[in-house]
C-alpha cells in the first residue's frame, strides 16, 4: 500500500480510498481560470502519448482553495482527490494547480495503457520544504540545443523543481549576447575543441530570442530561470574577447582545456566595471528572475600580485593583500545589481577575505565546498542554497565507483543525494530560516552530448527533488527506491536516457 503511487518526490500526506478512476483514454480538464496550466499539461501528455489521447468528457476539474498560513511554501501547496467518477484538484495559486498537475502527470504515466487509465482512489495533499528546489546547467564548457533544454524543463517539471540554473559563462565559451559588447560573442562563444580534433568549435551563443523562448517555456512551467555570468574568475572567454581587461594584456584564448586559470579580470582596471554594466543590462533584459548568479569562485590572485594596476588599487583601498579586492569587487557588482532591482547570488568563496569589505547582507551564498560556507553565511545573517559536492549534489561525478561510468572528480550516488538536508544540525532556528533550499550541478567538461546529459541527470534529480520538496524527518531510502522503480518506467516514457544501477 505504501508505494501504491510511487511519487516522486512523496507527497506530505495521502489516503487511499476504495476502488479506482478509470476512463477510456485520458480526461481533459473542464474551463477554469487556470488555463495556462491546463494548457502545458496537455502539451506534455501530448507530447508523450499522441494527440488523440484525450476522453470527450471533462472529468478533472481546477478549484481555488483558501490562502494557507504558511508564506513560504503555501503558494507550492495543492489537494488532489481522485474518486471513482472524477479527478478533482485545488490549490490557492496558479503554481500550487501546476504542481498538482504534475503528481497527477505522474499517475497517468503509470495508469495508462492500451486505450485506459486507471488510478486508485485517494486524497493528496502536499506542499514543499523549501522553496528553492533547483537544477543547474552548464552551457558554457558544452553547448545545449534549445530544443534540448525545453525537454529538459519538461522532465524536471515532474519532479517539482522550482529552478533552473542557467550557467552562461565560464573559461571555455560565453553564451549570452551584449550589445556593447559584440565581441564576447563572435570571439568569446567560440574555441578550438581539443575534443574536434583542434577545430574551432562553432557551438556560438544564445539569441536573445531563443533566450526569450527559453524563459517563457519555463515561466509556463513554473520553473524560474535565474542566469549566472562568472565574475571575476573563469573569465578567458571574456579576455579572449578583450585582452586590455585583463592584468597582462594577453595574448588569452577561449581554453578548451578545463581547470582553474591565472588570468582573471583586472582589479586595477577600471573598464570592467562598464563591462559588468553592460552584461547586468542584457540580464536585466532578458531574464525576469530578481536573482542574478556572478559566480565568484576559484579566482586566483597571483596576476593582482604582480600587476602594477592592481597594486596601485590596493594601496588606494587600504587593502593589506590582493585577495581582499575579491569582496571590494563583488561588493560593487551587488550594488549594480541591487540598482537594477536584482538580488547577488555567490559561490561560497565570495565569504572569504571580506575583512575590509563585509559581504552586504542581502547577497545570497551558494555553497558548494561542503555545508560549510552555508553555515557560515546564515551565521552572518545571508540567506544560503545548498549544493554541497560531498552530498551528492555535483551531477558531474560517477553514480558509482566503477571505471566504466561517465563523469569526473569523484562519486555521488543516489542514495547521497537523497539524505541531502540543507539545514545543518549546528544552526538554530533563526539560521535555519535563512536556508531557502538546495540543488543539483551539472558541470559539462566530460559531456559531448544531450544524452549523455541525461544520463548524468536522471534520476539523481529526482532524489535530490526529494530532499527538497518532502519532510527530511521521515526520509527511507529503501521505500524510496521502490518508488523510483516505478518512476524510472515513467522517465522512459518520456525518452529519458538515465542510470538504472544501485543506489549506493
Amino acid at each position: 500500500m505504501m508505494n501504491k503511487y510511487a511519487i516522486i518526490p512523496k507527497p506530505f500526506s495521502i489516503q487511499y480510498g476504495n476502488g479506482n478512476f478509470q476512463c477510456s483514454g485520458i480526461p481533459k480538464i473542464a474551463p477554469s481560470v487556470f488555463q495556462n496550466e491546463a494548457d502545458v499539461f496537455a502539451a506534455q501528455v501530448k507530447k508523450t502519448f499522441g494527440e488523440n489521447v484525450f476522453a470527450a468528457e471533462c472529468c478533472i476539474s481546477l478549484a481555488k482553495m483558501e490562502t494557507s498560513a504558511d508564506e513560504k511554501t503555501g503558494a507550492e501547496s495543492y489537494r488532489l482527490e481522485i474518486l471513482p467518477g472524477e479527478i478533482k484538484l485545488a490549490a490557492q495559486t496558479d503554481t500550487g494547480i501546476f504542481r498538482g498537475l504534475q503528481t497527477l502527470r505522474q499517475l497517468v504515466l503509470s495508469g495508462y495503457c492500451d486505450g485506459t487509465l486507471t488510478i486508485p482512489c485517494g486524497v493528496i495533499e502536499d506542499k514543499p520544504c523549501f522553496a528553492w528546489r533547483g537544477l543547474m546547467l552548464d552551457c558554457s564548457r558544452h553547448f545545449f540545443s534549445v530544443d534540448f533544454i525545453k525537454n529538459l524543463l519538461d522532465a524536471l517539471s515532474l519532479q517539482h523543481i522550482s529552478i533552473f540554473h542557467w550557467h552562461l559563462t565560464d573559461d571555455q565559451g560565453w553564451r549570452l549576447p551584449v550589445d556593447q559588447y559584440p565581441l564576447l560573442t563572435e570571439i568569446g562563444s567560440k574555441r578550438c575543441d581539443h575534443r574536434l580534433g583542434g577545430r574551432v568549435s562553432g557551438e556560438g551563443f544564445y539569441t536573445k530570442d531563443q533566450i526569450r523562448e527559453i524563459v517563457s517555456y519555463a515561466a509556463l512551467r513554473h520553473i524560474e530561470v535565474v542566469p549566472e555570468v562568472d565574475l571575476p574568475g573563469h573569465a578567458s572567454s571574456v579576455l579572449a574577447a578583450y585582452p586590455g581587461l585583463g592584468c597582462t594584456g594577453g595574448p588569452y584564448r577561449v581554453e578548451d582545456r578545463y581547470g582553474i586559470f591565472e588570468d582573471v579580470l583586472c582589479a586595477g582596471n577600471d573598464d570592467i566595471f562598464p563591462l559588468a554594466e553592460a552584461v547586468f543590462d542584457s540580464l536585466a533584459e532578458l531574464f525576469p528572475s530578481k536573482y542574478v548568479h556572478i559566480g565568484g569562485d576559484e579566482v586566483r590572485f597571483s596576476r593582482w600580485k604582480e600587476c602594477p594596476k592592481c597594486q596601485k588599487r590596493l594601496t588606494e583601498l587600504g587593502l593589506e593583500n590582493p585577495a581582499q579586492m575579491q569582496s571590494w569587487i563583488t561588493a560593487r557588482l551587488a550594488q549594480m545589481l541591487r540598482d537594477r532591482g536584482r538580488v547577488t547570488i555567490g559561490w561560497d568563496e565570495i565569504l572569504e577575505n571580506t575583512e575590509k569589505f563585509p559581504l552586504p547582507e542581502d547577497v545570497i551564498v551558494m555553497s558548494w565546498r561542503g555545508q560549510e560556507g552555508g553555515s557560515h553565511a546564515v551565521s552572518l545573517g545571508c540567506r544560503t542554497i545548498m549544493s554541497p559536492q560531498s552530498e551528492g549534489c555535483y551531477l558531474d561525478y560517477r553514480h558509482i565507483n566503477k571505471p566504466e561510468e561517465i563523469g569526473r572528480l569523484g562519486i555521488g550516488t543516489i542514495a547521497k543525494g537523497y539524505n541531502m538536508n540543507p539545514v545543518t544540525p549546528q544552526m538554530n532556528e533563526t539560521e535555519a530560516s535563512l536556508v531557502m533550499g538546495g540543488q543539483g550541478n551539472f558541470w559539462s567538461e566530460v559531456i559531448y552530448a544531450c544524452k549523455l546529459a541525461e544520463y548524468m541527470i536522471f534520476p539523481r534529480i529526482c532524489a535530490i527533488s526529494e530532499a527538497l520538496w518532502s519532510d527530511n524527518k521521515s526520509k527511507d531510502l529503501e521505500d524510496f527506491g521502490k518508488r523510483l522503480v516505478v518512476h524510472q518506467e515513467r522517465l522512459d516514457k518520456l525518452g529519458l536516457l538515465q542510470y538504472k544501477g544501485v543506489l549506493e
